[in-house]
């Protein structure tokens, strides 16, 4: 009889998000990596852990105040599971501010970048100081005096501000007083002054504490202190209940503004007095409380970079190239009906993408434009060409997912927009998010009409294809618009969802696919041929996916993951897991993509998906699995997924424990970096596509003569 398992056949998900995290401000503590990256890589990680807390803390700590005791999948309850949050939350912290001000403002002061106190100003510097405080931000602050906790202002989440303790008036000494100023978010964060050499620099907290008695005359200050509060974010819309889908999504943001505090952060020189009545007025647990030794929010400092000029403190350029696919200035109706374009961002352009919706709103021949927009730019310009493409009079529907996490207010606003330039505006699905990225036009051509598509990874935002890696596929391929267009339909109508030619989507299809896929690698391995799987996500969460996953590695079936965030998968385990792998890259790019390839006898079955392998993905979503069939894409997705396997420089691996480790350094030539290798391969792709098109000559002709 076999032994039990000790240990549990997964990882707790909060967890390993917090691993992920981890490996965020790693890259800050790197002394390989270019300083002012460094301080980049800080910022995010701080701003990663704020949705944490907003987001996964929140929801836990709601489920505990309801009273609701649950067990996760790794058989962690909730209570535990708050419990180790807190502990490595505030290790976490502990270390953020350890690489800030113990190593990188260090460096920073040698390359002449500093940060400086308003006491330790040069009399210059000071007058330009209080000048700044006076002429601009004085008359926009509004200190709140505080009577009671009853009366404690509703502040804003993650919002910046001072409290004041007073003396005691000379009538009450033994009465407390204490007033609320807000730190105005309309003026920057670092606030630079003037210097005879470098970059200098004072936090706004600090220029109205220095001056923070101004405010009150005739009252002295005992001390003031920033601090800030993060409140619970989860919480969704009751669609059971919501017939005006939009003004549901307006109370859960205003909801939002009310929610629970479930985390305090306050400096580290807050008086005994002063955290005790901000704990009672917040009603904040002492475990929600986080004192830093240092300014608080440290996601401001992603300014630091954009605002000083050392480019030797930052990463080289690597500037998105041209597709080699695409012809500059050529209709992208012919480039795609020439052949499927496969575009692999950020390394390649995302200017065919928006070229191609420009196109289609000028295009006379066009008839109509169907998309999916989840997550977009401030000043979108694919939004800005569907409200033209209405307004010339083609017909138009978008499908704008009001309830995109922490986009919502933005999409409220798309969405009025284009409905009043005549766009049809669909708020996404009941029950579900709609998180497939997809755009069909529909075109009249001789003879016929045809379907041009685009499916990706990632969303329709110009600004992030710069930032995070992802795939997108151009096709007219007849049965992807064919399947695109009942897709689409079964979202914006009433109509079932069918049997589609190509795709696949969830929350129907989709899981049962995947695990289709992954069983048929098992039977052939069984058969004794060879079993492959190499799959690249965002995060592994499914325990059904996971222990098929298990199934196969058991069989004998080799399983390569790249797998960026969390990971609920345990690799590496003798008799359970053995045969998988899995790595995790974070590098200058955020990996973004879905990529999956299924060996299949030999016939190489590859796909691109919107979706991760969690449950909400893959049951709570509207998501898109996309087969790539031309071999050549084929060929180059694979080949991109061998390469993250063959990182040296960026990659970690998850270890059976739940740990990850680097890659040990081999004292042999130069690392291998994938993202590096990445951009070379884009960059020289390029280049051999410029110079052949200038070894072609081709004639221009006049006007007539073409006619």
């Amino acid at each position: 009889m076999a032994k039990p398992r000790k240990e549990p056949l997964f990882f707790n998900r909060e967890l390993s998000w917090l691993e992920f995290n981890r490996r965020v401000l790693e890259e800050a503590m790197d002394p390989t990596v270019p300083l002012l990256e460094r301080v980049k890589f800080l910022s995010i990680s701080s701003s990663n852990l704020d949705e944490f807390f907003m987001v996964r803390v929140g929801g836990l700590q709601q489920l505990l105040d309801e009273g609701k005791t649950r067990f996760d999948p790794s058989g962690l309850s909730t209570v535990r599971q708050l419990s180790i949050i807190r502990r490595r939350t505030h290790q976490m912290v502990a270390d953020q501010y350890g690489c800030l001000l113990h190593e990188l403002e260090v460096l920073l002061a040698e390359a002449e970048i500093r940060r400086l106190h308003v006491q330790n100003l040069r009399p210059q510097q000071r007058e330009y100081v209080e000048q700044l405080f006076e002429g601009d931000i004085y008359p926009v602050l509004a200190p709140i005096a505080i009577e009671s906790s009853a009366t404690f202002p509703l502040l804003r989440g993650l919002a910046l501000n001072l409290a004041v303790r007073l003396k005691p008036a000379q009538d009450s000494p033994r009465k407390q007083r204490y007033a609320v100023v807000a730190v105005p978010r309309q003026f920057a964060r670092l606030i630079p002054v003037p210097a005879t050499e470098g970059f200098q620099y004072v936090l706004i907290e600090d220029v109205i504490g220095a001056f923070v008695e101004k405010l009150f005359p005739g009252e002295p200050v005992a001390e003031w202190v920033p601090f800030r509060i993060t409140r619970n974010a989860d919480m969704s819309v009751r669609e059971d209940q919501a017939n005006d889908l939009l003004a549901q999504m307006r109370e859960v943001l205003q909801a939002r503004r009310h929610s629970a505090c479930v985390r305090l952060e306050v400096s580290d020189t807050a008086t005994y007095l002063m955290l005790k009545f901000l704990k009672g007025a917040l009603q904040v647990r002492e475990e929600s409380v986080s004192r830093v030794p240092g300014p608080i929010d440290l996601s401001a400092y992603a300014a630091l970079p954009r605002m000083v000029a050392y480019e030797e403190l930052k990463d080289q350029p690597w500037s998105p190239q041209p597709s080699p696919q695409v012809t500059p200035n050529d209709s992208m109706f012919d480039v795609i009906a020439r052949k499927d374009v496969l575009l692999v961002h950020p390394y390649e352009s995302f200017e065919p993408v928006v070229r191609l919706i420009n196109q289609a709103a000028d295009d006379p021949d066009v008839l109509a434009i169907k998309q999916i927009l989840y997550r977009t730019s401030e000043n979108s310009p694919i939004v800005a060409a569907l409200a033209r493409a209405a307004g010339k009079g083609k017909h138009v529907t978008a499908v704008v997912e009001l309830k995109a996490r922490f986009d919502e207010a933005r999409n409220i606003e798309w969405a009025k927009e284009l409905e009043l330039a005549g766009v049809q505006v669909i708020y996404g699905l009941k029950w579900l998010k709609t998180h497939a990225k997809v755009c069909i036009i529909v075109r009249r051509e001789p003879g016929d009409v045809r379907r041009y598509c685009h499916f990706g990874t990632g969303n329709y935002n110009e600004i992030t294809a710069t930032l995070y890696s992802d795939i997108g596929l151009m096709t007219c391929n007849e049965d992807f618009g064919v399947d695109a267009t009942a897709f689409f339909n079964s979202i914006t109508g009433y109509s079932q969802p069918i049997a589609y030619r190509k795709l696949e989507a969830a929350p129907l299809g989709l899981r049962a696919k995947l695990l289709d896929l992954i069983e048929s690698e098992i039977q052939r391995r069984k058969q004794g041929q060879k079993a492959l799987i190499m799959a690249k996500i965002n995060s592994l969460v499914d325990p059904q996916i996971i222990q098929t996953l298990y199934k196969a590695s058991q069989a004998g079936v080799k399983i390569q993951l790249n797998v960026r965030g969390i990971c609920s998968l345990r690799p590496g385990v003798r008799g359970l897991s053995e045969n998988i792998s899995v790595v995790s890259i974070v590098d200058r790019f955020l990996e973004h993509a879905r990529v999956l390839y299924f060996h299949h006898g030999g016939e190489s079955l590859v796909f691109i998906s919107s979706a991760d392998w969690m449950p909400r993905n893959l049951d709570r979503r509207v998501e898109l699995l996309v087969p790539v069939e031309d071999r050549d894409h084929q060929q180059r997705l694979i080949a991109m997924l061998n390469l993250c396997f063959e990182d040296t420089a960026k990659v970690r691996t998850l270890m059976p424990d739940g740990g990850y480790v680097r890659a040990p350094s081999s004292g042999q030539g130069k690392p291998v970096r994938f993202q590096e290798a990445m951009y070379r391969l884009g960059r020289e792709a390029a280049q051999r596509a410029q110079t052949d098109r200038y070894t072609v000559f081709e004639p221009q002709r006049p006007a007539s003569a073409a006619s």
